[in-house]
């Protein structure tokens, strides 16, 4: 294989594999959150009910499938490629260098960085979020949102679920694993935006609402997902992104908690 196939196929293998890694993390948690529920419902032990749905399935998706997808690459990539390497029998385009998702206790500096991304996060999303409404662009609701709005108890947990699951879950594969195999090839900045691009276009299936409203949310959820990956970049530790993440979205449960129950108890 000449140099310049080398680098394509490299390349192609580069964004095959992110992707699919990342696809599969989320995939392989619904299956195990389905899965588990079956069981559950069907032997009696709960009953099927908004709650246990949500807690079921932040278990297994970012508790469970996200954890094992970014842990099991990260440990075991090296046995992969040499399974494929069997296979095809052609080496140059895999990956074989240690694989690592850097984590420690965050500095003061670092959460110094938790701070600033916590606020341009929420920052560039009213920002952009202005610019729709002025445009009369309609955007689509977050199913879990909605669910949260029609059985207000649920965003009380998902305060919580944001920081100890969604956060350090989504992360550990989005920017851990997805956006640290882009790195290995295109570089930090083409991985930011590839992972960003990727972990935003995953929600489609989360959101309610025509395809193109969904599309202009999708656009909204890339600003976030930038600064996520910025901050992982200039702090190399994994702890940074999932604490604003988590932060991020237990705010804006938060926020919608108080403004489902509490706001309207206050103006009657």
């Amino acid at each position: 294989m000449s140099t310049a196939n080398r680098s394509v196929a490299a390349a192609v293998a580069t964004l095959v594999s992110g992707t699919a890694l990342g696809i599969f993390g989320l995939a392989f948690g619904t299956v195990l959150a389905l899965i588990a529920l079956l069981v559950l419902v069907a032997g009696g032990i709960v009953e099927f009910t908004a709650t246990v749905t949500l807690v079921v399935g932040l278990l297994m998706t970012q508790g469970v499938g996200c954890f094992c997808t970014a842990i099991g690459y990260s440990r075991y990539r090296h046995r992969l490629t040499g399974l494929l390497e069997r296979v095809v029998g052609e080496r140059s385009w895999l990956a074989t260098r240690p694989f690592r998702i850097p984590a420690r206790v965050p500095t003061l500096k670092d959460l110094a960085y938790v701070a600033g991304a916590y606020v341009l996060a929420f920052g560039g999303v009213t920002v952009v979020g202005l610019l729709v409404s002025a445009t009369g662009v309609e955007a689509a609701n977050n199913a879990a949102a909605e669910t949260g709005m029609q059985n207000p108890e649920l965003l009380l947990l998902l305060i919580p679920g944001s920081i100890l699951l969604i956060g350090p879950g989504e992360e550990l594969l989005f920017r851990g694993v997805v956006q640290g195999r882009f790195r290995e090839h295109f570089g930090p900045a083409v991985a930011i935006v590839s992972a960003s691009l990727l972990f935003a276009a995953i929600h489609f299936t989360a959101l309610q609402g025509a395809a193109g409203a969904r599309l202009v949310t999708i656009g909204i959820l890339v600003v976030p997902a930038l600064v996520f990956g910025v901050v992982y970049e200039l702090t190399d530790n994994i702890v940074v992104p999932a604490l604003v993440h988590g932060l991020y979205n237990a705010t804006l449960f938060g926020l919608l908690y108080l403004s489902t129950v509490v706001a309207p108890t206050m103006g009657a």
